[in-house]
Order: C-alpha cells, then structure tokens, then sequence
C-alpha cells in the first residue's frame, strides 16, 4: 500500500526529516480546468495550491492534512531535548549556532509545504499562487487576515523586504536560489510577483517557501550578527524565556491568524513548547528517563536495543515505536575534503573506503540493527544501484566519457562487503593496490609519500561522542594499512564554524534527501557551491559532469527525463567516491511518555511533533 501511494504520489507530484546516525548531526501541464491547483502549459492560471509536477493530491476544500489529527485537543506543554547549545536565535544567517524549529513555529512562509507528498505547497500567508506554463514567474496573493506577532499586517512590502534581506544576508542557499530572481514587484499591497531569470519548474516552488519577516522590526545593517533577540514573525508560537545556551521556552500564540487554517488543523496543539539542550546524548537520555523530556528520537542502535528497559517502559509509561517513513534515506557518511591535497585523488579516497568494514562495525557496535548506503536517494525510484543505465542516462553522460564507473554504470556497485572479522585481508590487499597506484608505500608500518617519504597522516573532526566512537574504529581500521587519523573532538559551535569554512580534512555528515530533488542539489554539490563557504558541498566537488547532471534535473519536462538525471546525478556521485558511506535505519525509531499521543498515520517523512497532543487527563 505505501509502495503504491509514492508511486502515486511522485507521479502527482524538500526538506526531508532525515533518519540520522548515531550524532549526526517542467512537465507537460493538465489543461486547464482539469487538475486544479496546476497552471495550464498555454496560460497563466491562479489556484490555492501549486505542486512541482502533476497535481496536488488534496482538493482545494481540503479540511484537514491526512498525518494531522483536526480534533487533537489544545494544551499542556510538551518537552524536546537538543544536544549541543546555541548562541544566537537567527537561523537565516551563517553566523551562530540557531535553532532550525524557529523556521516554522514563529517564522511562517508563503506558503506551506505538505510533508505527505513529494513537493507541493498549500495556502498559508498566501492564499493564491499564479503561474505560466513554462513558470517563468510566479505571483503570491496576501491573505488579507495574516498578521505577525506585532499585530501589524503582513503585507506585500514585508515579502519584498524579506527577499531582498535573504537574497542579500542570508545563508547561501537563499542567496544561490533568490539570485535567480530577475524582477520583483509589488502591484499592490496584498500582491508580490517575481519574474525569473529564465523559467524555472522549482523556483516558482521554492519562492512560496521564503521566511516572511515583518520589516518594522529588522535592522538590516545589524541582521548578519549573531543576537539572542526573537525574530518577529506571523507562525503559531512567539519565542518565550531564553536561557542563553541551555533551554528555549515557545509560547504558543492565542492571537495567531491562522489557527483555522486548513493547513493547520490538528498542528501546533501545546500551550508551550520547550526545548533544552544537554551537552551530551547520555544526559539527555537519562533527563528522558526521569520524565525530564517528553519524547526522543533514538540515534543509537545499541541504546535503542537495550538502554530503554528502565522501570517507566516495563510500566507502559513509556512506549518505543518504529516509524516508517517513505522519503529516501538520508546518505550518511565520512566526508573527504577534496580541497585537501591528501584526498584530491580518487584512488585515495577509494582506498579508504575499502577500509571501512561495516559489516564487523554494524555487529560489534550496532546490534546488526543498521543497513549500509549505497545510494544518495537510497530506497527511492532514483537511487542508481540496482539499475543499468537506460538510454536516456547514457545520452546525458555522453558529454563526458569516463565519468561514471563501470560497475556503477551497470547498476551492480555496493559499498565494499568484508568478511566481518574486522581484519578482512582481502579488503586491505585491495586499499594498499590503490594506495600503491596513487603513490603511496608501506615502510615499517607506516604508510609514506614515494620520494618525500611524507606520512599519511589527517584528522577525523567530531563534536559528538557517537561520532568519536565511530571515527575511533574507523581509524583502528586505517591503522592496518599504516594510516594515522586522529579523531579530533570539538564543541558543536567550533565544529559548525570549521565545517562551514571547510576547514577540515574529514567530517561526518548526513545529506537528507526528498523525492523532489532539484535546485539545492546545486547548494550540496554544484562546482560553484564548492567555493562558497556554509554551502553543503563539504567534499569540494568541482565536476562539470555533475553540474550538467543538476541542471538537467531542473529542466526535465517528463517523469522519465526527471528520473534518469537523478540516477545521473547519483550515479557521478558514487563514482567519484567523495565520501565513506556509512549506514541508515530502517525507519524513525521514536520513544515517548504515553502523555503524549501522536496520529496514527505518520506523514510521508515520518512523525512530526507539530502534529502531536497532549493526552488528556495525564
């Protein structure tokens, strides 16, 4: 049934939750008329909803999301628990460690996006959303009622203000994607339009998705700088007490606008939303333990298998549940710094990843629980693995011969299988050839530079315990082919700051993936992203191949097309062996207080705390 329903749903068709590890962090269009919510390919139409391809799978009187429960009852307080701490409550800026729940409980956008398909927005701010065929504009119509937390309205000023401030000062996926913008405009006070640079499938999408700040409260020339002072914004909740690095209280907001909304009934159901932050896991769980914290998402297979037999579980107090999600699994792994001369060869870089033995890791560490990566949309319609590649595949890798490998080419590549000793001999046989190949020899145990003589020698950077113990193990693994990494553990504001500037050697990562990829691809692995610090081309990747592979992931006019320049993109990723690939759960795997209930139905993306309640009684 769920098989059925994302076949359906990505043939109607960002911000996937993903599955983290252990610390990890265009279409030929309907006719008009006939699939409302989708503008004609020979006109401009206006409707309520938009959805990158095909049609939205709600009607317009929709009354309620289907993973929302629309009578879930209001009240009580509901306790999250963060590792880590922050310094600043400006998420939109690369500046500081910010909490991301600002995004959609005080800051709202446009419009919203529904988490149960693919890609497709819904009424919020915006009532109507007009586009062409081609989509070489798009035009927002203001709902009248919309109001920010000051009480002012929000108005088309405000929506212009906010996309020159985030085209301006903002991360620079805002930057990347609002660049693109040509004109913007305000006909009138309750109307924005903006005409793109050339047509753009996405970014008609990607525009109803901007933060909308009221522009009365924001000094432009101060924006950019760190500050524990709220951003005002039109969302459900208001930022409450702030204890500088340690807790953020959100209160919810009994004046807010749209609280009848369809969009969301059954969200947003607690008074007060508060979330504290512990310095490590093992003292947020225990805080979990003893009811300081009202529900957990479970990182830690072993902790997950035997840590959770405490008195409140065997009780029935406190209920484990694997969720199951229908999205592509996040692609976790050990990033390579390409910038760095030590990894700048692939045959390097594909020798460490023949060192890394799952198979011993995920029985001695993880219980067996976890399954490995292969793939960057792994268990989704555009993964490569599994696949030869079609015809349309080989017409868009033409261009570039060789950059794909054989094995990948033919769909039949894995990540490397070892014996499950942890001393697979086969394995480093196979690293020290390419090693060799690469310049690369062993001398009394250590592996050197021919000629200089240099070590090979880098650091793991981490800022989780989690992350340390896995790194630890990877470099015991390293340590057998004479390979010294040190495994360097910094706080998580010192290993945000390093990460953004690049300024590592290898790091972990998680790239969380939807079924509607499309122009953050660019952000994660586009030659100009690589350059660009706080982008998430961590590895450095600078492939004309690649590029070619994104900007045919935007221009598809078919599924088909669509598809096949996503396995292109994928399969030039795995083929250029930019990072360890490490593993994935099979699902959200959620730990509770029954006093708090959720719906039965979980979103395509899993569960999500915005739609659950407090029970009543407890």
């Amino acid at each position: 049934m769920m098989h059925r329903r994302r076949l359906r749903t990505f043939r109607s068709l960002l911000l996937a939750l993903p599955l983290a590890l252990p610390g990890f962090p265009a279409a030929a269009q309907e006719p008009a008329g006939e699939a409302p919510g989708v503008a004609a390919a020979s006109a401009s139409v206006s409707a309520p909803s938009i959805a990158m391809r095909g049609a939205p799978d709600l009607p317009a009187d929709f009354s309620a999301l289907p993973y929302a429960n629309a009578d879930a009852p209001k009240g009580g307080r509901l306790e999250l628990s963060m590792t880590g701490t922050f310094d600043s409550l400006n998420p939109f800026i690369i500046k500081g460690s910010a909490p991301t729940f600002i995004r959609s409980y005080v800051v709202e956008s446009l419009m919203a996006r529904s988490l149960d398909e693919p890609f497709t927005l819904y009424p919020l701010l915006a009532r109507t959303v007009t586009t062409d065929g081609p989509r070489s504009f798009v035009e927002f119509s203001l709902d009248p009622r919309a109001r920010f937390s000051s009480g002012a309205p929000v108005t088309s000023a405000d929506v212009l203000f906010s996309f020159a401030l985030m085209r301006d000062m903002g991360r620079p996926n805002h930057r990347l994607y609002y660049a693109k913008v040509a004109r913007a405009e305000a006909p009138d006070a309750a109307t924005v339009r903006f005409t793109f640079a050339e047509p753009d499938r996405e970014l008609a999408l990607i525009m109803g998705l901007m933060p909308v700040f009221d522009r009365s409260t924001i000094d432009r020339d101060r924006f950019e700088e760190t500050s524990l002072t709220s951003l005002v914004g039109s969302g459900p909740y208001k930022v409450g007490a702030v204890e500088a690095g340690s807790a953020i209280t959100l209160e919810r907001r009994a004046d807010y606008w749209g609280r009848d909304e369809p969009f969301n009934r059954g969200l947003y159901n607690f008074d007060q939303v508060r979330f504290t932050y512990y310095r490590d896991v093992n003292t947020e769980f225990e805080a979990f333990k003893k009811g300081l914290v009202d529900a957990r998402f479970e990182y830690d297979p072993g902790r997950w298998e035997t840590g959770y037999d405490f008195p409140a579980t065997r009780s029935g107090q406190v209920v484990r549940e694997v969720i199951p999600t229908g999205t592509p699994k996040p692609y976790s792994a050990f990033v390579f710094n390409t910038r760095r001369p030590i990894f700048s060869g692939e045959r390097v870089r594909r020798a460490l990843i023949e060192l890394f033995d799952f198979e011993w890791l995920d029985r001695s560490f993880y219980h067996g629980l976890y399954q490995r990566t292969g793939s960057f949309f792994e268990g989704s319609v555009l993964a490569s693995s599994g696949r030869k590649a079609d015809a349309r595949e080989l017409a868009l890798l033409a261009p570039f011969p060789g950059s794909v490998v054989p094995d990948v080419l033919a769909g039949t590549y894995r990540p490397p299988v070892s014996d499950g000793s942890g001393r697979d001999r086969a394995r480093l046989r196979s690293a020290l050839d390419l090693l060799g190949a690469a310049g690369w020899e062993l001398r009394k145990g250590g592996l050197v530079q021919q000629g200089s003589g240099a070590p090979f020698a880098f650091e793991i950077m981490v800022a989780t315990r989690e992350q340390e113990r896995l790194a630890l193990a990877y470099a015991s693994q390293l340590k057998r082919a004479g390979i010294t990494a040190q495994v360097r553990f910094v706080d998580s504001v010192q290993f945000d700051a390093r990460r953004s500037a690049y300024d590592f050697d290898m790091v972990p990562f998680a790239w969380g993936q939807s079924l509607s990829p499309g122009n953050e691809q660019a952000f994660y692995f586009g030659a100009a992203a690589a350059d660009t610090p706080g982008t998430r081309n961590y590895m450095g990747a600078k492939s004309p191949a690649i590029d070619a592979a994104i900007a045919a992931l935007l221009a598809a006019e078919d599924e088909d097309d669509y598809v096949a320049a996503a396995r292109v993109l994928d399969r030039l990723l795995i083929s250029g062996a930019y990072a360890v690939p490490l593993f994935h759960t099979p699902g959200q795997w959620l730990a509770r207080w029954t006093r708090i209930e959720r719906p039965a139905r979980p979103a395509l993306y899993g569960t999500l705390p915005e739609t659950w309640w407090h029970a009543p009684g407890r």
